[in-house]
């Protein structure tokens, strides 16, 4: 089964945007950097959530991230779904912060249950069979609104909306174009996804550099 293991941001300084993401989530080496800023306008075609056990969770991380410099898009609050905001950083990645449970738990805080990269893809059916032939196995389906892929634990998990969807969810215009300014490092061989989402081996993702794998200029009308 195909793994996610880090996701590589594409950034103007990248010191700068290790210094925001260790004070903001503190998630380790999952997360790398490329200094580059390739084009790029609007929404980028992804989101990359935390998942975390409660409101109080949620809060232990959206309150240090604004103070870091993250911009609020959607205010932490209580929803049909759970609990949850949209932060957008300062190198413009969006990032949703969520918790199912309404209630405090008593869950330790800024602990992530589960990392996950929401990529919002023109077309579900085919981004889905796709990403079989690439060996990751679905977890869940439901039609052409939302697939979800498993993950080994310590993993980052696989999620596929409609593209108008996820920009919904995270609350910005669904319009958006050039370079996703993301990188997907797995233990698949380099490739490009149907949206223009570049994939590399994680080690070429943590050991050199990026310039030379696949990329996509403009994703499909997605921000890449």
């Amino acid at each position: 089964m195909t793994n996610i293991n880090t996701l590589t941001l594409q950034v103007a300084d990248v010191e700068a945007a290790k210094s925001f993401y260790d004070e903001a989530f503190g998630i380790g080496d999952r997360l790398r950097f490329e200094q580059a800023t390739p084009p790029t306008s609007g929404f980028r075609g992804f989101v990359i959530s935390l998942v975390v056990a409660d409101p109080a969770v949620v809060d232990s991380f959206i309150e240090p991230a604004i103070t870091a410099g993250a911009r609020v898009v959607k205010p932490a609050k209580k929803s049909f779904w759970g609990y949850g905001g949209v932060l957008q950083a300062p190198d413009g990645t969006l990032w949703k912060i969520a918790a199912s449970s309404k209630k405090s738990t008593g869950a330790p805080l800024r602990v992530v249950d589960s990392l996950v990269l929401l990529l919002g893809t023109s077309d579900i059916t085919a981004s889905k069979a796709f990403y079989v032939d690439h060996g990751l196995t679905v977890a869940k389906s439901y039609g052409r609104k939302y697939v979800e892929f498993e993950a080994a634990d310590g993993a980052v998990t696989l999620a596929l909306y409609g593209r108008k969807a996820a920009a919904k969810d995270a609350g910005v215009p669904p319009e958006g174009s050039g370079s996703h300014r993301l990188v997907v490092g797995s233990d698949a061989d380099a490739f490009v996804d149907p949206d223009g989402f570049a994939w590399s081996p994680a080690s070429l993702t943590s050991d050199q550099p990026l310039s030379a794998q696949p990329r996509r200029a403009d994703a499909g009308g997605a921000t890449a």
